[in-house]
């Protein structure tokens, strides 16, 4: 059994985990000399793996996991979550955005008897305008819908005891969002504030698809307020059909004109059209996430291994 585990999600890091292992070992050598660094590598179409299994063949304290396709970062983490043995686990991407360095904060911090350290971004360097408005939205109107506490301008970097990998491990769901999952478990939480830098070399493989698909999961993981407009949309347009009938009745038989017929009547059919579908999409993408659960699945598959 480690006392630290460091989880890697990688995913065409080929440039990357070169400097990071060399960054890593370091900072983990000045905490513990019993520690696991595990790679799991995402279905990476570049050398990505080849050099992670070089650096294993050289250092035991490396482990690595190689699915046996894109799986996506948040399954990758669980695959990740899933095999460690360290009594503290920390998660950490690969592109170095989020400094090595900072563990060492996160690892004191966890010592002053708290369950979960988060580390929270009070600079994102290298992001795009786009990137970091949309960020900022979309965590400030998560944490309005949701019954939970999800703490904004934070992503997957932190650090945990074991017995919240525990937790997360019975928390099986395909659509994953593990930092909402780490908010649900409880414990004692907290943070420390830290500048996310530019990625040391790549590009991002997490584009903007994906960006919207991780959106997607975190609400509705976590939150029924997408029904809750449907049902209150249900009511405005009964309110507005409502208001229409009467208007037309009134021009009819009080105004004595005409009722206008075409224009009016495709206006109504095409709003309360566009209200229907927008309805029917939302409850189709929680039936959908109930029919991928129903279906029970493996989260991911594993090509090898070396844990």
């Amino acid at each position: 059994m480690a006392d630290i585990s460091v989880v890697i999600p990688v995913f065409n890091e080929e440039n990357n985990i070169q400097e990071l292992y060399l960054r890593l070992i370091k900072v983990l050598n000045s905490l513990s000399d019993n520690y696991e660094i595990i790679f799991v590598d995402d279905g990476s179409i570049d050398n990505s793996f080849k050099i992670i299994k070089n650096l294993s063949l050289s250092d035991d304290k490396v482990k690595y996991i190689q699915l046996s396709r894109n799986f996506g970062h948040q399954i990758a983490v669980t695959a990740g979550l899933d095999n460690t043995s360290g009594d503290k686990v920390v998660i950490i991407d690969a592109d170095l955005q989020d400094p090595p360095e900072v563990i060492i904060e996160l690892y004191e911090k966890l010592l002053d008897d708290y369950d979960v350290v988060y580390a929270k971004r009070k600079e994102r360097k290298g992001d795009s305008f786009f990137k970091k408005i949309t960020a900022k939205i979309f965590y400030r109107i998560l944490s309005k819908i949701t019954s939970i506490d999800i703490p904004i301008d934070t992503g997957d970097f932190r650090i945990m005891n074991k017995k919240v990998v525990e937790v997360l491990k019975n928390m099986p769901e395909q659509n994953k969002f593990i930092r909402g999952q780490i908010s649900w478990a409880g414990f004692r939480q907290t943070h420390i504030n830290y500048v996310r830098v530019e990625r040391f070399a790549g590009e991002t493989g997490y584009n903007y698809s994906k960006m919207i698909r991780f959106a997607k999961d975190g609400i509705t993981a976590f939150s029924d307020f997408p029904l809750k407009m449907v049902t209150l949309m249900g009511f405005l347009v009964a309110i507005i059909a409502f208001g229409v009938m009467i208007y037309a009745l009134y021009s009819k038989y009080i105004l004595g004109g005409a009722v206008p017929g075409w224009a009016s009547l495709m206006i109504s059919m095409l709003f309360l059209g566009g209200v229907q579908l927008i309805g029917i999409g939302i409850i189709g993408e929680y039936i959908g996430r109930i029919a991928s659960n129903v279906k029970n699945r493996p989260l991911y598959v594993v090509n090898q291994k070396n844990i």
